[in-house]
């Protein structure tokens, strides 16, 4: 039987590499027809999907406890609170450059002695 198309789907969603994937196709469609007895029913299909689908997951939780940084759940990800930093500078440097334009206009008009007219 063929492979089915969502195979590299699950393999992705599980993080495992194709090849794996199409490994554990073939072990899962090889146990589904033993019980089954057949390879061209709907009972086998659903067998093989259901038993891929349980292997793939096991071996997923297999590759992510091999995955050593996945492990280390206490190393904070600090490149957002980095942007949050340079936003908050950028908006507090905009917002001092628009009072002193502010300030330095009334300024030239409070000295000439002419109103501004807003």
């Amino acid at each position: 039987m063929k492979a089915p198309k969502i195979l590299p789907w699950i393999a992705r969603k599980d993080g495992i590499t194709d090849q794996l994937a199409l490994n554990l196709w073939r072990r899962a469609a090889g146990e589904a027809e033993e019980m089954s007895g057949c390879c061209n029913s709907s009972d086998y299909y659903r067998l093989a999907v259901s038993r891929f689908i349980e292997l793939a997951d096991e071996e997923g939780e297999k590759c992510a406890k091999r995955d050593p940084l996945a492990r280390i759940a206490i190393i904070p990800s600090i490149g957002w609170m980095l942007r949050e930093q340079n936003r908050f500078w950028q908006v507090n440097l905009l917002a001092t450059q628009k009072a002193c334009r502010f300030w330095l206009s009334n300024l030239k008009y409070l000295v000439s002695g002419q109103k501004l007219v807003v």
